[in-house]
């Protein structure tokens, strides 16, 4: 498990190699303003895990919408209605 350190942003201003090893070591780092949390640094390589991560929630939650019209004929749309609204929808010409 990763370890969560919290560092004023004056201690990133002024003691970035501590802050540096700390990620370093894949650990976070909470930075504080004035008592209040406004940023978290991770490692680069976790910020591409958790992108990967998200686009799999999202594709995840996208295709259990499509699961979840397809199992209710009533919202299908027809193909008549489709091309006959084709270009109210926005479709490129």
């Amino acid at each position: 498990m990763y370890n969560t350190y919290v560092k004023a942003v004056r201690d990133l201003r002024n003691n970035y190699p501590e802050v540096a090893q700390i990620i370093k070591n894949r650990d976070h780092v909470i930075i504080t303003n004035n008592g209040k949390s406004e940023a978290v640094v991770i490692p680069y390589e976790q910020l591409e895990e958790y992108q990967e991560y998200l686009h799999f929630r999202y594709i995840k939650d996208k295709l259990a919408e499509a699961e979840a019209i397809a199992d209710n004929p009533n919202e299908w749309v027809s193909i008549d209605d489709v091309l006959k609204n084709w270009d109210s929808w926005g479709a490129k010409k």
